[in-house]
């Protein structure tokens, strides 16, 4: 499964989404901090991962009419594996553990969290019209509950992580804001 072509393209559907998203929040976010500069440029980046997540997300849609078994296999050994964008590998010279620091303070200030997520799943789901499929091998059948039950364990996950959102997250210090902590 691992060589298989229709993972690049439940990957990049869902990386680039992410990325607009993320890019469109920091946007928000830094124009409502009155850094009207990084609002632009997360604003014009986020503009342009919208574009790439068409082009991609509309791959995916015709190869999910060509070959829904397939395409719903790849769905749900995507979604079991967990698309890891590729920040995963930051790495700034200090902190062996950056990358999940970097995640709490995006959860915390609402850039990106199990909301976001849903929600991108939920879209793509509807997108590619997963539900409505027929004609499916067991197999077929079988990614294709997956992939639609997916999006209610998300909001039991979701309601957990806000009850422990309560709580005082710690703050982080990242080398490239000058140690500003976060």
């Amino acid at each position: 499964m691992v060589n298989n072509p229709y993972l690049w393209t439940i990957y990049t559907s869902f990386q680039e989404r992410q990325t607009a998203i993320i890019h469109g929040n920091t946007a928000r976010l830094a124009k409502q901090h009155g850094d009207a500069t990084l609002a632009q440029i997360c604003g014009t980046i986020a503009v342009d991962e919208k574009r790439h997540e068409s082009a991609y997300t509309k791959m995916a849609g015709k190869l999910f009419e060509l070959d829904p078994n397939g395409m719903l296999i790849a769905l749900a050994y995507m979604m079991k594996r967990r698309i890891e964008m590729p920040s995963h590998l930051i790495y700034d010279g200090c902190d062996d553990h950056l990358y999940k620091h970097l995640t709490q303070v995006v959860t915390r200030t609402g850039v990106f969290n199990l909301s976001e997520h849903k929600a991108m799943l939920e879209h793509l789901v509807s997108k590619w019209k997963v539900e409505k499929l027929t004609g499916l091998s067991s197999e077929g059948r079988e990614a294709q509950d997956y992939a639609c039950g997916l999006v209610q364990r998300i909001k039991r996950l979701e309601e957990i992580a806000l009850s422990k959102a309560t709580k005082e997250a710690p703050t982080v210090s990242f080398s490239w804001i000058f140690n500003r902590k976060a």
